[in-house]
């Protein structure tokens, strides 16, 4: 049976048909002559889109239909429905289709190179779509675009310094900040500079993304891990309670290493009079430091341990497997065994979650791969039940 886009193919065809019967019925034409009847060849199209033979039908459309002032409109809708429906072949042929006529406009030029480069970039040829892309980049009334595919581009191939030079030329001539995008390119490549022990070059990395530019604590991050990774614990406390400071959701990165750091210097005393001040002055935190000490299977601190009971023995969703009220806080074994099937769900649960378009991930994300926004991904704060309710409801 035929499908919707077929249709829609087909109407592509019978607006064609009208179009020239209409130029043929109103045209100058003799007023004694009768108008012409419609075109048979456009009745064989069709009949080749209504039977699903595309490939008949497209390539009885191209030998058909001369590109010219009258159908280059209809070439270019084809084209982008073809490329929509993920045949980007037939696009890709009717695109190069247009821009083969020799005396075709500048402007009709650009748009048949902007279209072919989506089609290139719709099938992942992504060295042929930048090269187009860059051309159109300079000077054509396709330029933003051009440099905003560009982006896409660089980043799925991440090559963050074309990203950074083009992003900044996007700045100027699309007349809006790309700060924090730009940020998070100079990030990335400080995380690749730091993963292979140049630390000097991520160092200034970091500096770039921090310099005239709205604070990602990225960055922070970033600093954090190479001072851990060159045993200078001081800064690395001193940055990671600061990132848990002026942006709590990041605790669940920062918290597990904080933990390793007081271990491994012998301080546990420390970390615990570090958290009792901090959650004496945010209470509000007490939940998400539990959920991410159940994930992390931290454990052994007591006012840690402390957000965790209190945690278990208030939450409402685990009243509906476990008789709370038989539990007193002071039952250490059955609290632990509730902790360690938290912890085994939570592990098997999505942690992260962009707050664009609810993309869920295991880890966080700083671009999300399916709106491609930056630093949207924020870690829940409770474990989720939803898989646990679901096996109780169907066993």
């Amino acid at each position: 049976m035929p499908t919707e886009s077929t249709f829609l193919l087909a109407g592509l065809f019978l607006l064609l048909a009208a179009a020239g019967w209409a130029l043929g019925r109103f045209g100058e034409r003799d007023e004694m002559e009768a108008p012409p009847p419609l075109n048979i060849d456009y009745l064989k199209g069709l009949n080749f889109l209504l039977n699903e033979q595309t490939d008949q039908a497209l390539e009885h459309f191209l030998k058909m239909v001369r590109v010219d002032d009258k159908t280059i409109e209809t070439h270019f809708a084809l084209g982008s429905l073809f490329r929509r429906r993920g045949e980007v072949d037939r696009a890709i042929r009717i695109h190069q289709n247009i821009i083969a006529r020799p005396d075709l406009a500048a402007e009709q030029r650009d748009q048949a190179l902007y279209s072919l480069a989506r089609d290139y970039q719709k099938a992942g040829l992504l060295d042929r779509a930048e090269k187009l892309f860059v051309r159109l980049s300079q000077g054509s009334r396709h330029q933003v675009e051009a440099l905003e595919n560009l982006c896409r581009i660089y980043e799925q191939e991440k090559d963050w310094d074309k990203a950074i030079a083009v992003g900044k030329q996007l700045e100027v001539l699309g007349g809006r900040s790309l700060a924090l995008q730009i940020a998070h390119y100079y990030s990335e490549l400080a995380e690749a500079a730091a993963a292979e022990g140049d630390y000097d070059s991520a160092r200034q990395y970091v500096k770039n993304a921090q310099t005239g530019r709205p604070r990602t604590l990225r960055g922070a991050l970033v600093r954090a891990h190479i001072a851990q990774e060159t045993d200078d614990s001081k800064t690395a406390l001193k940055l990671y309670h600061r990132i848990i400071d002026e942006h709590t959701y990041l605790i669940a990165e920062a918290l597990p290493e904080i933990v390793v750091i007081y271990e491994r210097e012998n301080q546990m005393g420390e970390l615990d009079k570090a958290f009792t001040k901090m959650l004496s002055k945010n209470p509000e935190m007490n939940s998400l430091v539990a959920y991410t000490a159940i994930v992390n299977d931290i454990g052994g601190i007591p006012v840690i341990d402390e957000c965790v009971e209190q945690y278990m023995l208030n939450e409402p969703t685990l009243a509906e497997f476990v008789d709370l009220q038989q539990i007193s806080a002071g039952d250490g074994e059955a609290l632990a065994k509730i902790r360690r099937a938290l912890s085994k769900l939570a592990a098997q649960s999505p942690r992260y979650q962009c707050q664009e378009c609810g993309f869920s991930s295991q880890r966080l994300l700083w671009q999300c791969p399916s709106c491609r926004s930056w630093e949207t991904q924020r870690p829940a704060q409770r474990v989720q039940f939803d898989t646990l309710l679901q096996h109780s409801i169907t066993s």
